[in-house]
């Protein structure tokens, strides 16, 4: 991390024109080389901006370096959460309190390149409220990758909405954008859904996305999964209409069973066709209760998963608890 001498410091711009939000969560190892190279980008928007970083509870030094880049350049502001709230949550918390006309969105990891965000500017400017980054290749493991690309086919087959194939959270969104997004209460947020719930004239740009350019990823496949659950019980009631066609087959193949049985009661004839052990009443029994139990969890965790997620808004908890600021009101939406 460079001196705090050494950086020029600049005047505060005011209201700025775009905003630019970061998640950080443990990202000491990339934040020098994500201020230059987003600091260089900004330069060449021709507007005023600003960068809310939001540390997600990170046991690093980022927040301290976070800090340092705000004393140097307060065009660089940060939020720092009492602990980990998760991805998602970090990036409602710098939509509530950015100022800008347009607000943008990019992972700390450089990942995502800042150089793209100029273009996304001028799609802003040409009329469009929403352009989104479209992955066209992704780097890293095989086993994520594929998670990844069965993950957005899945949604999009079972999600209402026309949710783009292979888009994140890099994108930028107008002002009336992100007042809708603002506006909504969940607390299982999945922006990259709920950016095209609401709506006006949106553009997919198409990009090839690098490595990481230091670090570790965050993402474990735990929270892949979190994420993944969010986004198909936040917009799809498609998994409870499986469930039910579950109970109708369920019960087409126990009336097949009992059929069996009582045709091999009826006609012993039958063990000459078919294997005693394949029509014994215990095989038969011991198949259809572990078929039927096992439906049985299966639409009771389909269930849980939305009840689960209606006992979580009833709560009202504030959806993340902000323990310090640098430059920021440090909003929190209304309980």
């Amino acid at each position: 991390m460079p001196d705090q001498g050494t950086i020029a410091r600049h005047p505060d711009p005011g209201a700025a024109e775009v905003s630019l939000i970061i998640p950080c969560f443990n990202e000491e190892m990339v934040l020098d080389a994500l201020f230059e190279r987003v600091t260089a980008a900004a330069e060449t928007w021709g507007c005023p901006w600003e960068v809310i970083c939001v540390d997600d509870g990170s046991r690093d030094r980022t927040w301290s370096m976070l800090q340092a880049r705000h004393a140097a350049d307060p065009r660089w502001k940060a939020i720092s959460f009492a602990r980990n709230f998760g991805q998602q949550i970090a990036l409602s918390a710098g939509l509530l309190n950015a100022s800008g006309r347009a607000v943008m969105i990019i992972d700390a990891d450089l990942q995502d390149p800042p150089e793209m965000l100029k273009g996304f500017i001028e799609k802003w400017r040409d009329g469009f409220e929403v352009v989104y980054a479209v992955r066209i290749r992704r780097r890293g493991g095989v086993l994520k990758r594929l998670s990844y690309w069965i993950f957005y086919r899945l949604l999009a087959k079972t999600s209402s909405l026309p949710i783009p194939r292979d888009s994140g959270d890099f994108c930028l969104m107008d002002r009336r954008v992100v007042d809708v997004l603002n506006s909504m209460p969940e607390r299982h947020r999945f922006l990259r859904g709920m950016r095209v719930w609401a709506g006006f004239r949106q553009v997919g740009v198409e990009y090839r996305r690098p490595l990481r350019a230091s670090g570790e990823t965050k993402y474990t496949l735990r929270k892949l999964f979190n994420l993944a659950f969010d986004g198909i019980f936040g917009f799809s009631d498609v998994p409870l209409r499986i469930a039910v066609f579950l109970g109708l087959g369920v019960s087409a193949v126990s009336v097949l069973v009992l059929g069996l049985i009582f045709l091999f009661r009826v006609a012993p004839m039958l063990s000459e066709v078919l294997p005693r052990a394949l029509v014994s009443d215990s095989v038969m029994q011991t198949t259809a209760i572990v078929f039927v139990g096992g439906v049985q969890l299966f639409c009771t965790g389909l269930l849980g998963e939305y009840l689960g997620r209606v006992y979580d808004e009833v709560k009202r908890r504030p959806q993340w608890v902000v323990r310090a600021v640098s430059g920021v009101a440090g909003r929190v939406p209304p309980q």
